[in-house]
């Protein structure tokens, strides 16, 4: 039986690592693709090298062509220009647009049934330009953002309270980053509302170390930003789709009226299976919660405006 491929645009360290992350799952076959071949087949080479520690059979292939993604199942966008202290995700807008909207129209027209998961930042933004590019349905694009949000928010009260970090369940919605509106009331520690066992001020601290999360990640490397979670978060989606586990993670998902929101990609519970995202789950919101996401919601409108304006 043919196995399923996985191509991943990017082999930079979120690319790598997440080819890493695929190929010990072992998932599927994966290509890695970078502008940088030597790098893409180094990292690839350096991958299977440790196939047999792992334990993984799949194939892990780097390459500068396009072509060797053709057919994949699910490909995953990461390439772009990493942010650097002092950028925020706006100042990476014009020039990621272009490079997501080239990579979009090399791998739809190599992949045409592919399901595209977007890691390039500004990352709602972006996944708008993949959607427009590819002219794929809406289920069949997504954005890597509340997954890792709510891992992030998830960690820090873990180790915060020193509790095991899968007994802490999270939902984060919105725009990636400093947008995201955390939904604190359907925030548990093995189902204990975590207003229950923290000050509101310390969890207030969290929740805006969450929103600046992967800018401290970027301040504290000087020369890269953050990897090892994003790749995880990529992973996590990855295998809820090839696995069909109709598993809901918080998701840029295309919204058509869920939540008061129209025509754009914003982060919301996703039930995702086979088919991409199956459906956006709705959820109960307060008039101040409801009030951050339109607020949220607005700001990824603006971006989204600025690219069509700027668009070749």
């Amino acid at each position: 039986m043919k196995r399923r491929k996985i191509s991943v645009i990017g082999a930079g360290n979120v690319g790598g690592t997440t080819a890493q992350r695929l190929a010990e799952k072992n998932l599927a076959d994966v290509v890695l693709l970078d502008i940088n071949e030597g790098v893409a087949k180094g990292k690839a080479l350096d991958i299977m090298e440790s196939a047999p520690l792992y334990g993984f059979d799949v194939q892990v292939t780097g390459t500068a062509d396009y072509d060797g993604t053709a057919g994949s199942n699910l490909v995953v966008i990461s390439s772009g220009v990493p942010r650097k202290p002092g950028m925020s995700r706006d100042d990476l807008l014009r020039i990621n647009a272009e490079i997501v909207q080239t990579v979009t129209r090399e791998v739809a027209k190599r992949s045409p049934e592919a399901i595209i998961i977007v890691v390039s930042n500004p990352l709602d933004a972006m996944t708008y330009v993949a959607h427009r590019e590819s002219g794929f349905p809406k289920q069949r694009v997504m954005g890597m953002a509340g997954a890792l949000d709510s891992a992030r928010l998830r960690a820090f009260i873990a180790m915060e309270l020193g509790v095991s970090m899968t007994s802490v369940h999270a939902l984060v919605l919105g725009g990636h980053g400093d947008t995201m509106v955390p939904l604190m009331r359907y925030t548990t520690v093995n189902g204990i509302p975590v207003g229950q066992l923290m000050a509101a001020d310390r969890l207030e601290a969290l929740v805006k170390r969450t929103r600046e999360g992967g800018a401290e990640i970027v301040n504290l490397l000087k020369t890269g930003s953050a990897f090892y979670a994003p790749s995880a978060a990529v992973v996590e989606m990855a295998e809820a789709i090839l696995a069909d586990r109709q598993k809901i993670i918080p998701s840029a998902a295309y919204c058509e009226g869920e939540y008061g929101i129209q025509g754009l990609f914003v982060g919301v519970p996703a039930r995702l299976g086979a088919r991409g995202v199956e459906a956006v789950v709705q959820v109960d919101l307060t008039p101040p919660e409801r009030a951050l996401l339109a607020q949220s919601a607005a700001a990824v409108k603006d971006l989204c405006e600025k690219v069509d304006a700027g668009r070749k």
